[in-house]
Parts: structure tokens; C-alpha cells; sequence
């Protein structure tokens, strides 16, 4: 919900009010009722006190939510057993598990594929087109699900990245492979933003905290465990059951939420659906994001970056993006992303922190194994090992904010002061030593996992309280858009750094290792080389870890930079009360009409 102070007059009328209106009318909105006082609810930042201080619409408006939720209501919390409860978010968990899995499980197995297959530029892609595809298909998952259910539409989600998987599987070429990682990733990015969703759906703001620390555990878990099984498949099997283990876990998830997961079925028919979604919006968020990612990756390794390929790519994927937004604001009768969701200041900030945190966090996972084989000379095998205290201390990190948010309601300080440790256990990484010194690995990466753990899911948290209840899906669709779309730019832009950074010292490679391996060790080569770094000795493997130390401290500086300015917008977010009350949403055109009618684009037309 915008702040009143920046609502201009005649705008839309408060949340509350709208709400109600909207329950009497039709059976097809969903309410969740007023917050009701909490301890540690506010702190210096807390809307209450600074608005408590003059007379203002606010304070009738609380005094008719507490009103309304006195009243008796439906809420599907007290109608569930603690058994059920528990099965339906173990097996949402499960499906999770499988999407946040298969970002973590190549990072050990990339220099291995790219080897075999002969292709040193795939050794981004294999990463970044799933995150890409992930992250572009998110948006249109939720509004999906806004049509046609929750239910149905995960499943479908489950069921593309079941194919996705056993092409990776089968795959025979570089090119096959990124192309069935793009299937994967579309598949993925439904997984990862309906389980946010169905949790919003089932429980009330206040045991949200909870639930998303859960949620978080299991992306900790996926981080711990995805390289080292990586890692295994690599060394002792094949790279190729990294993508086969994902067929019997996802067919036994997509029974379980078959049976289990009770949520509101509109039975949409399925050419009024189609007819519903903003295809004009899919087509050019996507379409931009693209363009943006590819002059990104090519910029300073396959062309300079002051070419005519990289600028029309930079130049039209930010016009298609603008194009977008109009869109969005103008035409779009089902917005994609509702961009009302930005007028307010502290939403904004939790958008930018929450691209910051991603940003960072997906570059531990995917850029530690590198140095632990570039630099350590150490197997992909126990690259995975060695980075399970950053993996386990993010998740413990993650469980006990969970706990802190659901036992009082606060949230502010955890995002802030998570950022901060994030902040401080990256800019220690850029001392991370030549030689084995497994006191700082270790030290400096459970600091950096501790702050990581927080800001899983307490920005969402912190969006959710400022969106209307319609509002809720597509709120949480566009935080996990943001991240999904943050982890991919941060695959390609640590890749293009590093690559950059080790093409500036192939002078140097050249004198002190001669052309060959110096061309094998530039540029965009050294990623996918990183075996050929272990097999040097003496004064060559020196020279060769140096220039990948070297490569990855300025990566690291990079990141650092981006954690940094997530904390500054931390600074921004207001803390508000967490609802204990709740009611199910109800999905379906008739509901996304109600909310149409009532949206501030509408009342502004």
C-alpha cells in the first residue's frame, strides 16, 4: 500500500476500504484482515510513529481495520491439521528444492561439460540461460496462475522442467544443451515464484516469516548440496545424472502437491484465459531482458565494447524495456508487472535490495569453485566440499530469522543487518589467500553465509505488507522476477569481468608461459581451462593461479560494490505490523476483473 503522503488526491481509495467493498460485492476477492499488535513491531523507521504524529486518514482507517477484524472470518489456517500443514509445505519445499538444485549442481560440473564439448563460451551460458529463462518466465507464471489456479499451473511448471531436465540429460552438443537449460529454466522460474505464491495463499503475514524461512533453508540447502552432488556425478559417474536425478524427485513432488495442496480452482476456460494474459507485455519484457543480457555477455570478449553489435543490443533491449513500461501503463487491461506496485518508496527499496542480495549471493555459489579449482588446484568434487560452511551457515542464518520474524514481527532490522554482514564477508573475500588457509575459507565464508541467510525472504515479507491483499501475487511475482533477473546478470557479469581481468595479463602470460598457454589462459578460455591451471607446475602453476587470484579479487570487488549499495536502500524500508488474520485468496478472471475495476490505472481513465 502507497504511502499517503505520496498518494496525489483522487487517487485510488485506502486498501481497507477497497476490500471491503470488494467482499461485498463478490465472493472472489481474498481479505486479509487488519494486523493486530505484535511486540518488536516498529522501530525507528516504523510508519506508525512518524504518522501518529499528525491527524490523518491512517488513523480512521486502523480503527476500521481493528473493527473488521473482530469479525468472524474464514480462515483456512485453523482448518488444517498440523499434518496437513506439514505435507503441503514439505512437498511445495520439494518442488522447490529442484529448481533452487539445478542453479548450484553444474557450478562443479561447467569446466568438465565445456571441456567435453570443446566450447569455452558455454561456460557461462550453461548457467545463465537457465537463470535467464527462469527469470524472464516469472512474471507471466503468476499472472497465469491469477487465471487459470495455483494448483494447475505449478504442476505445469513441474511438468516443463521435467523436460527440460531429460533433454539436458540426452544432450549431445554445447548448443542442445543451453537450449534445453533455456526449457529447464522456464520451468523453473514457475516452480520458484508459485511456491512464494501458494505460501502467501495458505497462511497469514504474520507465519509467512516462518514458512519463507523455511523457503530459505531449502535454497541454502540446494546451495550446500548442489555442488558437492555436482561434484559427484562429475568425478565418479557422469555430468549428466546432474540433470537425471531431477526426473524420479520431480515425479514423486508433482503426486504429492497432486494430492495434497487444496487450494482455490477457478476452472478458467482455457480460450478466455489465453485471451486474458498481456502478451504484448511477455513479449517485450522478455524480448528486453534478452537483449540486455546478450550485449552484456558479449561485450569485451566476443566484441569490443564500443561495437555496433553490443551498443544495438544494450540500445534497443533498454527501448524495448521502455516499451514495456508503456505498455504496462497504458494498454495492458492484466498487467504483467502492475506498476503501481513502485509508487511506494519503502517497496522500491525492498526491490532494489532484494536485486543487490541476489545479485551477490548467486556469485558465491557459482564463482567460489572456480577459485577453490583455479587457484587451489583442489578436484570439482571438493570444490563442492569446500564450499559447505558457506552454504550451512546461511541456512542456519536463514531458519533462526524465519523464527525472529514469526515470534516478533520485526523485520527491518534483519534485512539491514544482514546486508551488512553480507557486505563485510565478500569484502573479506578479496583476501582470500593463494595457498590453502583453511582457517579464513572457512571464516570468511560462514560471515558472509550468516549475512546472506536473512534476505532470503524478509524483503518479501516487507513487500507484502505494503501491497493491497489483490495485489499480493503480483507483488510477489515481481520479487522473485527481480531476483531471478538478478542472478542472471550476475552469472554474465562476473563471468565478463573475470574474463576481461584475465585477458588484461595475457601480456604477461605470454612472456612468462609463451603464446600457447597463454591463449588457453585469456580472455574467455580461462574459465572453461580451469583443469589445465592444476596440471602446471612449479613457476607455470604460480604464474597461472596468480592471474586467476588476481581475476577473481576484482570480481570480488565488483560484488562487494553491489552488497554495499543494497544496504544503503536497506536503510529505506519501514517496518509495519504483520497480520496474524487471514483469508484464502480466490483466483480467476472474475477476481482479476474485480481488481481492474478498482486499480488506480482505471480510476485515473
Amino acid at each position: 500500500m502507497a504511502d499517503h503522503k505520496s498518494r496525489p488526491e483522487g487517487d485510488e481509495k485506502p486498501s481497507y476500504d477497497i476490500e471491503r467493498d470488494a467482499t461485498s460485492s463478490t465472493d472472489d476477492s481474498a481479505t486479509i484482515h487488519a494486523p493486530a499488535p505484535a511486540s518488536g513491531d516498529t522501530d525507528g523507521r516504523s510508519t506508525a510513529d512518524h504518522e501518529g504524529k499528525t491527524a490523518n486518514p491512517d488513523s480512521a482507517l486502523s480503527q476500521s481495520a481493528e473493527a473488521e477484524a473482530s469479525a468472524p472470518s474464514d480462515e483456512p489456517e485453523a482448518g488444517r491439521t498440523k499434518l496437513q500443514t506439514t505435507v503441503i509445505v514439505g512437498s511445495l519445499c520439494a518442488a522447490l528444492f529442484l529448481s533452487a538444485l539445478d542453479i548450484t549442481i553444474i557450478t562443479t560440473a561447467v569446466p568438465t561439460i565445456a571441456q567435453e564439448f570443446r566450447s569455452s563460451a558455454g561456460f557461462v551460458w550453461i548457467g545463465s540461460a537457465y537463470t535467464l529463462a527462469n527469470a524472464a518466465c516469472v512474471p507471466i507464471w503468476g499472472k497465469v496462475s491469477d487465471i487459470f489456479g495455483r494448483k494447475n499451473i505449478l504442476l505445469t511448471a513441474i511438468a516443463v522442467f521435467w523436460v527440460g531436465s531429460l533433454l539436458c540429460g540426452v544432450s549431445v552438443n554445447m548448443g542442445m544443451l543451453i537450449g534445453a537449460r533455456a526449457v529447464q529454466g522456464i520451468g523453473g522460474g514457475g516452480i520458484i515464484v508459485l511456491v512464494n505464491i501458494c505460501i502467501s495463499d495458505l497462511f497469514s503475514l504474520r507465519q509467512r516469516g516462518f514458512y519463507f524461512g523455511i523457503t530459505g533453508i531449502v535454497w541454502a540447502f540446494s546451495s550446500a548440496v548442489g555442488p558437492v552432488l555436482g561434484g559427484v556425478f562429475t568425478s565418479q559417474v557422469t555430468w549428466r545424472w546432474c540433470f537425471y536425478i531431477n526426473l524420479p524427485i520431480s515425479g514423486v513432488g508433482a503426486v504429492a502437491l497432486f494430492f495434497v495442496l487444496k487450494l482455490h480452482n477457478p476452472r478458467t476456460p482455457l480460450g478466455k484465459g489465453l485471451q486474458a494474459i498481456d502478451w504484448v507485455g511477455c513479449l517485450t519484457i522478455i524480448g528486453g531482458t534478452l537483449m540486455v543480457l546478450f550485449g552484456l555477455e558479449f561485450g569485451g570478449v566476443n566484441f569490443p565494447w564500443d561495437s555496433a553489435t553490443v551498443i544495438c543490443l544494450l540500445v534497443f533491449g533498454a527501448v524495448t524495456i521502455g516499451l514495456f513500461i508503456f505498455n504496462e501503463l497504458k494498454f495492458a487491461r492484466y498487467p504483467v508487472i502492475p506498476l503501481h506496485l513502485f509508487r511506494d518508496l519503502s517497496t522500491v527499496a525492498c526491490f532494489v535490495l532484494t536485486f543487490c542480495h541476489a545479485f551477490v549471493f548467486i556469485s558465491g555459489s557459482y564463482w567460489l569453485p572456480l577459485y577453490y579449482q583455479g587457484v587451489l588446484g583442489v578436484s570439482s568434487l571438493l570444490s563442492g566440499v569446500y564450499l559447505l560452511p558457506y552454504a550451512v551457515s546461511l541456512s542456519i542464518s536463514s531458519a533462526i530469522s524465519g523464527w525472529l520474524i514469526r515470534k516478533t514481527g520485526n523485520y527491518v532490522y534483519l534485512i539491514t543487518g544482514g546486508l551488512a554482514i553480507m557486505t563485510l564477508g565478500f569484502g573479506l573475500f578479496y583476501d582470500l589467500p593463494g595457498t590453502p588457509n583453511y582457517a579464513k575459507i572457512i571464516l570468511y565464508q560462514i560471515v558472509a553465509g550468516i549475512g546472506i541467510g536473512p534476505n532470503f525472504q524478509a524483503p518479501l515479507i516487507a513487500i507484502q505488507t505494503n501491497a493491497e491483499p489483490r495485489d499480493i501475487a503480483s507483488a510477489t511475482a515481481t520479487f522473485s522476477f527481480v531476483r531471478q533477473i538478478a542472478t542472471s546478470i550476475s552469472v554474465v557479469i562476473g563471468g565478463v569481468v573475470f574474463a576481461n581481468e584475465m585477458d588484461s595479463q595475457r601480456p604477461r602470460l605470454v612472456e612468462e608461459l609463451g603464446p600457447s598457454l597463454a591463449d588457453q589462459l585469456s580472455g574467455h578460455n580461462a574459465a572453461s581451462n580451469v583443469g589445465l591451471v592444476g596440471d602446471l607446475k612449479g613457476d607455470e602453476g604460480r604464474i597461472a593461479r596468480g592471474a586467476f587470484l588476481t581475476s577473481m579479487r576484482t570480481m570480488f570487488i565488483v560484488y562487494v560494490a553491489f552488497a554495499a549499495f543494497g544496504l544503503a536502500a536497506s536503510l529505506l524500508v519501514r517496518q509495519k505490523r504483520l497480520s496474524k488474520d487471514h483469508k484464502e485468496h480466490q483466483t480467476g478472471l472474475k477476481t482479476l476483473r474485480s481488481r481492474t475495476d478498482r486499480s488506480p490505472a482505471n480510476n485515473d481513465k
